[in-house]
């Protein structure tokens, strides 16, 4: 059970430091935390499909189309924290049933979208998807965390991200098929007038008919959810305001690792979303929009294997020192992609997602290191860091715009650089 209470203080309680160092044994509960991970992954990454697909319904630069990761991560920031406040009174069980149902609620918006043929109709119903996912994401990452021994928090975190990863490596397949076979068909930008709405009407329904299916199988699983709310006995941190979580990045540790959790979505959305219009060029690999889909899952695939190997790498070596190699190897494979061409260019920018891998889940393990009971606090703010989805991609769609996508890649590099120095520093300092 989960016995954490804003009176107890793990440091003075000999009791309370037992058990946040032994954590919960409830293998069931992980897979069902898992499972959580495999969802809200699997729904991101189609964001990296339905980009191209809008990019082409409604004539857009490529600034204008990230404005779809905007949207979606923009819901990290309005909702990390009051997704936090729903933990501390409804426990973890029930805020999971919540996030379903809201991110259900998000992929039934997608039918008026399509009726109106609205790219901004369709920002927002992404808005209220990504809501429900950054309610599941506060759950979901402390939750992970609490399930096991605190000594193996960065492996278990990372063992789960592999399934977050499995998620983002399957949808896109999927969604490619679905959503980008017709591209090739017709040009939009040739249609105008009458024509052009029914053609964007037409098929905006082939999205629609895809987030219907995913509607259906959320209210399964929080249905499913719903009946184990009773399953942990816990007791949260009830101190202070909901904005209370803030306090917390006054501790120099944790509010470097928020903006390393800023910087690192930020670079991996931006190359996710970039990655179908990057291998359409001739200077790269050259493919169709439906073929260059098809690649996405080799990116978030490599995600999925690595995330596999640094969860045995991370219980053999420091988290941090893991973390500056892996942020080197991206730096290193965009500047390689960035001055070459052909299948090296394409290829390297791929491979990119192997060195991601362990990013996010070590970034959270290091900052969140001793919160203790404000574990849940910790995780919400966190979450709000992932608004870099929001901020970075339509930088760097607009320096791909000015100068082409090879340069834009230097945005992301920047930010890997900044991470590296957060597995540095990390690795040095003594934990609180």
């Amino acid at each position: 059970m989960i016995q954490t209470t804003g009176a107890i203080d793990p440091a003075n309680d000999p009791a309370a430091a037992r058990a946040a160092s032994e954590g919960i044994d409830a293998p069931d509960l992980r897979w069902f935390v898992f499972a959580l991970f495999f969802i809200f992954g699997g729904i991101t990454s189609l964001n990296d499909v339905i980009i191209p697909k809008l990019k082409d319904l409604f004539t857009l630069t490529y600034g204008q189309a990230l404005l779809v990761q905007s949207a979606f991560f923009f819901a990290y920031f309005v909702f990390s924290i009051p997704g936090a406040a729903i933990v501390r009174k409804a426990g973890y069980m029930r805020t999971a049933t919540i996030g379903l149902l809201v991110m259900m609620a998000g992929c039934l918006m997608f039918v008026p979208a399509s009726a109106s043929a609205s790219f901004p109709v369709f920002l927002f119903a992404l808005f209220v998807l990504a809501a429900g996912i950054t309610i599941i994401q506060v759950v979901a990452n402390p939750l992970i965390s609490l399930l096991g021994p605190a000594a193996s928090t960065s492996s278990r975190l990372t063992f789960a991200q592999a399934f977050n990863s499995l998620g983002t490596t399957i949808f896109p397949y999927v969604g490619a098929i679905v959503i980008l076979g017709s591209l090739a068909k017709v040009d939009g930008s040739k249609l105008e007038g009458a024509a052009l709405a029914a053609y964007r009407m037409a098929e905006t329904r082939t999205v629609v008919h895809t987030y219907l299916g995913l509607a259906l199988a959320l209210l399964i699983v929080a249905g499913v959810v719903w009946t184990r709310r009773n399953r942990l006995k816990e007791a949260q941190d009830q101190t202070g305001s909901m904005f209370h979580a803030f306090t917390l990045l006054a501790q120099p540790r944790f509010a470097f690792g928020a903006l390393c959790i800023f910087l690192y979505v930020g670079a991996e959305v931006s190359i996710g979303s970039l990655i179908v219009s990057y291998l359409e060029q001739a200077s790269t690999l050259g493919l169709d929009a439906e073929s260059a889909g098809k690649h996405v899952p080799f990116y978030w695939g490599g995600a999925l294997v690595g995330r596999f190997i640094g969860s045995w790498l991370l219980r053999v070596a420091s988290p941090g020192k893991v973390l500056a190699g892996a942020a080197t190897g991206s730096i290193l494979l965009i500047l390689l992609s960035a001055n070459s061409a052909g299948g090296v260019s394409g290829w390297a920018l791929l491979a990119i997602g192997l060195c991601n891998s362990i990013m996010f889940p070590t970034i959270f393990s290091l900052a969140s290191q001793g919160l203790g009971v404000r574990a849940a606090e910790g995780s919400g703010v966190l979450a709000t860091a992932i608004v870099g989805g929001a901020i970075i991609p339509p930088l760097t769609g607009h320096f791909a715009d000015v100068a082409g996508l090879h340069i834009a890649l230097a945005v992301p590099a920047v930010c890997y650089v900044i991470i590296a120095g957060f597995g540095l520093f990390a690795g040095r300092a003594v934990a609180r």
